[in-house]
């Protein structure tokens, strides 16, 4: 295999992580900024979005703003009422399911890949980094960097086989998931298990354990969705 290795940073300043994972282009910048805060749950469900507001906050005017909106509609992430207002959708259980099965397909498949193929061994040594550097979040009880770490990590093993554009497709359709979560980050034990799969991911990868590394990442992503009755039990307000 012949590793793209252009989108993933060196993270030798842990400082700067937020700054790289929310890294936007000029032209998205507010689309990007509204979509996480939606996906972090500052902007709950419910909460209402005002065009002139934001344009104001973000020092810009009304369009970018209301490009954002439109982008947001597409995702499910908002709705807009026509000549009325613009709210924070609330989370869509059906499509977070959906997602998480083309997700679990694709993911999969690069797993295996990964396991069946010998690779370089910098990008094994990186991904094994990117896992150490979530345990010191883990530690630090930062919920932030370790969300960014976890998907860092998981674009790496798109990137191990030479298709990143895989991860964002499905990162770009993964709000409601993410929303789910979040909410799930807090549970006791939630964060270790994560830690916990990554590590095994690793392990059968460096194995060769192409059926191992498939129950792997089939158990550690569907995690969340096991405990949905459990989220929407605490979180109502959510859904």
């Amino acid at each position: 295999m012949s590793p793209r290795r252009s989108v993933l940073p060196d993270f030798t300043d842990i400082a700067t992580l937020a700054d790289l994972d929310r890294r936007p282009l000029a032209s998205q910048g507010i689309y990007a900024a509204l979509r996480r805060r939606i996906i972090d749950l500052e902007l709950k469900p419910g909460a209402l979005l005002s065009r002139t507001q934001l344009a104001e906050e973000y020092a810009v005017s009304q369009t970018p703003v209301r490009d954002a909106f439109l982008r947001l509609e597409r995702e499910k992430l908002v709705e807009i009422f026509p000549q009325s207002r613009t709210v924070v959708a609330k989370i869509d259980i059906a499509h977070a399911r959906e997602t998480q099965f083309l997700r679990l397909a694709i993911e999969i498949e690069v797993a295996k890949t990964i396991a069946r193929h010998q690779i370089p061994a910098d990008l094994t040594a990186y991904a094994r980094r990117l896992l150490h550097l979530q345990g010191q979040a883990f530690a630090d009880g930062d919920i932030e960097r370790f969300s960014i770490l976890d998907r860092h990590f998981h674009l790496a093993l798109y990137d191990a086989v030479g298709h990143p554009d895989l991860w964002y497709m499905i990162a770009e359709r993964s709000g409601h998931i993410d929303r789910l979560r979040a909410l799930n980050l807090v549970d006791p034990g939630k964060t270790q298990g994560i830690l916990d799969y990554h590590g095994r991911i690793l392990d059968r990868i460096d194995a060769g354990d192409a059926a191992g590394v498939e129950e792997a990442v089939r158990g550690h992503l569907s995690g969340t969705l096991s405990a949905v009755a459990r989220i929407m039990e605490r979180h109502p307000d959510y859904f």
